[in-house]
């Protein structure tokens, strides 16, 4: 095992870390870093998920990697929405290849050696609203969004014209029996936190649908 994944495994509690945490680690020069980080991933001790962030790689992991609990540490402020969250709600049947998260700052997608990440731009005005902080099972936390929350979502990032539930069925093949738990507050939380005309009518569209 090389020196720079071994002193990872023993000095740093998570799987996935920093170039300020290595720095903490190891105080030597940043050429001197950079040569055992390139030893390390040559090695096959970490991987580079992107510029300044890493992770033990799975031979070394204390747990299995969770990707939501990455994305988070990819690009933020972010929380898991949109396909990912119906996903893991279970409201939509298809397994989802890339995780999709929204953020404050402008959209961007990531390709890393762990999978695919696409972050889309949600308005800062109903950034956290309808936002579970969930943990995960080595004890650390990420964002989530509610399944009617990651629809509106949806609907704003993807630019969908929708006015109901119709198309949220034939085109997400989402059951009907899901939205029978939907409340008539939660929809109101979420006409007044969108500004976005798109949105508004989705969720008038819903209430509608569901005589609420």
């Amino acid at each position: 095992m090389d020196k720079l994944t071994e002193k990872v495994i023993y000095q740093i509690q998570r799987d996935i870390f920093t170039d300020r945490d290595m720095a903490n680690l190891i105080r030597e020069s940043a050429d001197s870093r950079y040569g055992l980080v390139k030893r390390a991933r040559a090695s096959q001790g970490i991987i580079r998920v992107k510029r300044g962030l890493y992770c033990l790689a799975p031979p070394y992991q204390r747990q299995t990697l969770n990707l939501y609990q990455l994305a988070q540490n990819i690009y933020g402020p972010s929380y898991v929405s949109m396909e990912s969250a119906l996903s893991y709600h279970g409201w939509i049947p298809e397994a989802v290849h890339s995780v999709t998260m929204a953020c404050m700052k402008k959209s961007k997608d990531f390709v890393t050696p762990l999978g695919a990440f696409n972050f889309k731009r949600i308005p800062v005005t109903v950034f956290y609203s309808e936002v579970d902080r969930v943990s995960s099972d080595n004890g650390e936390a990420f964002l989530m969004a509610k399944p009617l929350k990651a629809l509106a979502d949806y609907v704003y990032a993807r630019k969908q014209d929708w006015k109901g539930l119709d198309p949220v069925i034939k085109s997400l093949r989402i059951e009907p029996d899901s939205l029978e738990g939907v409340s008539k507050e939660e929809l109101d939380s979420l006409h007044e936190a969108y500004q976005s005309k798109r949105v508004r009518r989705f969720i008038k569209g819903v209430k509608r649908g569901l005589k609420l």
